[in-house]
């Protein structure tokens, strides 16, 4: 276990991302639960293999989203149906992963969902090049429909009480206090225990960033289950 700066847990993933060695686009998964902080890693980490001169497609889970009746059929507030009928990962699989992956022809889209207006996208295809980075962020990216898809695989670890602090500061324009943490509490919270207690992401995730503290991250580079599975699946 490594800690350091953030820049240093930059230059960590860059060369992670450059010793993979495959003969399509390299699909790299930055997984972790809402709020912490995953997305700004992964724009981080996109801008970094940038100006190392490699083409790199930025994508998120938020663009695959199922429409918004079907993501609440069984409540606002339900976790079985934040785990289970958010993300339509069979459109994930077809339109971007595939393609990016072994035999595929690389015409791909990046986005399937436009999730202000609850409509369906189709973006044009695009042909990646052969040595591009398709950096892809968002929750449950771990769980078994997708675990073979990605390259490498990248878990951001991060308390959750933490995150429910975050995300009362990231949507205090649009929610009060009160409707982010029982979103967080009731829906969020609840649907990353069921994830590690079924599909156990820290076990297959190749670098594990501790992100409590964003400018000075902790990370491991080892394939394997940590102690926050067992506190997540324990219900801590």
């Amino acid at each position: 276990m490594v800690q350091g700066t953030r820049d240093e847990l930059l230059e960590r993933l860059a060369e992670a991302v450059d010793s993979v060695t495959v003969a399509h686009p390299t699909r790299v998964a930055i997984d972790g639960p809402p709020a912490s902080g995953k997305t700004t890693l992964a724009d981080e980490l996109a801008a970094v293999l940038r100006e190392q001169g490699r083409d790199v497609i930025r994508a998120t889970i938020d663009d695959f989203l199922l429409p918004r009746a079907q993501r609440y059929a069984r409540g606002e507030y339900s976790a079985e149906g934040c785990y289970y009928d958010t993300h339509d990962n069979d459109a994930l699989n077809r339109v971007l992963l595939d393609p990016l992956g072994p035999g595929g022809d690389r015409l791909f889209q990046p986005a399937v969902y436009d999730r202000t207006a609850d409509a369906v996208l189709s973006p044009p295809v695009t042909t990646a090049p052969a040595n591009a980075v398709l950096v892809f962020d968002g929750v449950f990216l771990l769980r078994p429909e997708l675990l073979d898809r990605w390259n490498l695989r990248v878990f951001v670890s991060t308390a959750l009480e933490e995150t429910v602090d975050r995300a009362v500061i990231r949507e205090r324009r649009v929610s009060s206090r009160a409707d982010v943490e029982r979103r967080w509490r009731e829906r969020y919270i609840p649907s990353q225990q069921l994830y590690f207690a079924t599909a156990r992401p820290t076990r297959h995730a190749d670098i594990l960033v501790h992100n409590d503290e964003p400018q000075r991250p902790v990370w491991e580079t080892a394939r394997r289950e940590d102690q926050l599975s067992e506190a997540l699946t324990a219900g801590e």
